[in-house]
């Protein structure tokens, strides 16, 4: 049996949503943020020293990172989801399944960071300060590094009606977190119609409704 062990409002939402689209058995052990630091609970090292999520757990293996789960997941499951070995269609899923964490998340993840040094309480006279850099570095580097991102997902999506081709795939599944948190939190909007259609058509997907009514809270799926 697979075991999601899954946070609320985070990246386990889309495993869910991954499952559900195999059609694959599954459960669910729920774990809450901290209400102040936002962190998962240190209940989540025990399944994995990182004490992130998400984690699933099939048998006697325990894997994390989304990735690498939703490559293990769709090979093992659900080859459907994956387009032919070899083909270009491959090529691209393969790369969206590792942009999506290891170039799209980080000037997100940075927007975050430096969103909350500014709003953060703090001492009167550090306030001004902290306030200046956090606005630097945003203005400097964090804002064209999103606007550069999401052009280029805005491009990619007018060469094909999904992210790795013609046909809905795991990259699609991958991709949805970084947009929707990109929706969110950082400017994705009407502007970019592509990206606001992708996300239109993955919620409107029975597989991902059946997933958020499992998963609970997930205040991305707008």
């Amino acid at each position: 049996m697979i075991t999601v062990h899954h946070l609320n409002n985070s990246r386990s939402q889309r495993i869910l949503w991954l499952l559900e689209e195999l059609g694959v058995e599954y459960q669910i052990k729920r774990y809450e943020r901290d209400p102040q630091t936002m962190l998962a609970p240190p209940e989540l090292r025990a399944i994995h020293p990182l004490g992130k999520s998400p984690v699933v757990t099939d048998g006697e293996l325990t894997l994390a990172e989304s990735g690498a789960i939703i490559d293990y997941l769709a090979n093992r499951y659900g080859p459907h989801l994956l387009p032919a070995p070899e083909s270009p269609e491959r090529l691209r899923c393969t790369y969206w399944l590792h942009y999506a964490e290891g170039s799209a998340m980080s000037p997100l993840l940075l927007k975050l960071v430096f969103d909350k040094v500014e709003s953060s309480p703090m001492p009167f006279f550090i306030k001004p300060i902290a306030r200046g850099i956090a606005q630097k570095v945003k203005g400097a580097f964090v804002t064209p590094q999103l606007k550069l991102h999401l052009d280029y997902l805005e491009g990619e999506l007018g060469k094909s009606t999904w992210f790795a081709g013609e046909a809905f795939s795991a990259a699609d599944i991958q991709m949805s977190f970084p947009l929707e948190a990109a929706a969110a939190r950082a400017g994705l909007d009407a502007s970019r119609p592509r990206l606001m259609a992708f996300l239109e058509r993955i919620h409107a997907r029975p597989a991902y409704q059946r997933a958020l009514e499992k998963g609970g809270e997930y205040a991305y799926a707008k």
